[in-house]
């Protein structure tokens, strides 16, 4: 008899999130993880997470909706991509629609969060036709920097990968993973053992994940999300729902509710009880949201 060896703790994936199969685009593999059947709904998480981020969402939306979660290349991923590949804010966002286009979506709802949501902005911009609707839930707007306080300093780290690497074996231990500059302003509430394992400790137990996500942290440039705004408040008129913290101490809700008023066809919902991460913090919130914004503009006939 043969057992089975357990799996690493930074490969986890919550099998809330489905079926998980590689989908080959220009820049590598990616993974993604699919459960249910119905309109599309894409999930992009940011640096330091995985699909993981919206096990509880896909749980919640899986009975009316095809629900794929990405593992983005952002250094919580576990196959890392081509060496040569383009992580830059326009090579990410392009990663986003090109497995959007390799699956044959159409009419999708792409949620973006965090640095995710950034990604989704740049990639929108450039090629919307596959996309029916957005969703930015807590992330950079046109008034931030990227990356925001307290995170600034991650660009001018990863300009040395060794240092990077160094900077970043904190992460291994629980409890700093749980100060302001890691995780302690992205998640209000505790995020279970296996699955911050899955975020922290990928980076720092795989060299091709931390080469991946220097990459991605040295080219963040408040630029291309300026200039993606800019192009979609030009001519984005499908609707646009600023899902948000009401108490997110990195992205500002004012800066979301000013964005919106500047799209053609935006609203902003707000999540109490809640900071960056809304899908860890107050998953069933986000989820309602996200249905009823579906409902409301025809992504469920």
């Amino acid at each position: 008899m043969t057992v089975d060896a357990p799996m690493a703790a930074h490969l986890y994936r919550s099998p809330l999130l489905g079926t998980a199969r590689n989908v080959r685009v220009e820049a590598g593999d990616i993974r993604v993880f699919e459960r249910g059947a119905g309109p599309a709904i894409v999930f992009a998480h940011g640096w330091l997470a995985n699909a993981n981020l919206f096990r509880n969402v896909v749980a919640r939306l899986a009975d009316r909706y095809r629900c794929i979660a990405l593992d983005l290349p952002l250094g919580a991923h576990g196959i890392p991509v081509d060496r040569e590949a383009d992580l830059s804010p326009p090579g990410c966002g392009a990663i986003i629609v090109d497995v959007i286009e390799a699956l044959g979506l159409t009419d999708v709802t792409l949620v973006g969060n965090d640095s995710g949501g950034a990604y989704s902005q740049v990639g929108v911009a450039a090629r919307p036709e596959r996309i029916g609707r957005l969703v930015l839930a807590s992330c950079e707007t046109p008034d931030d920097v990227f990356p925001p306080p307290p995170f600034t300093g991650l660009r001018q780290a990863a300009a040395s990968v060794e240092f990077l690497k160094g900077a970043l074996q904190g992460l291994r231990s629980r409890e700093r993973r749980l100060r302001p500059e890691a995780f302690g302003l992205l998640a209000k509430h505790p995020i279970p053992d296996d699955v911050f394992d899955s975020y922290a400790l990928p980076v720092v137990e795989d060299d091709r994940i931390l080469h991946d996500i220097a990459k991605a942290m040295r080219s963040a440039s408040e630029t291309h999300v300026r200039r993606a705004a800019d192009a979609l408040i030009a001519d984005f008129r499908k609707p646009v729902l600023m899902a948000w913290a009401a108490e997110d101490p990195v992205f500002p809700l004012a800066h979301a509710q000013a964005y919106a008023l500047r799209l053609p066809n935006a609203r902003v919902d707000t999540i109490a009880d809640a900071y960056s991460f809304t899908a860890e913090d107050q998953p069933e919130k986000l989820a309602e949201l996200i249905a009823a914004f579906i409902a409301e503009t025809g992504g469920g006939s």
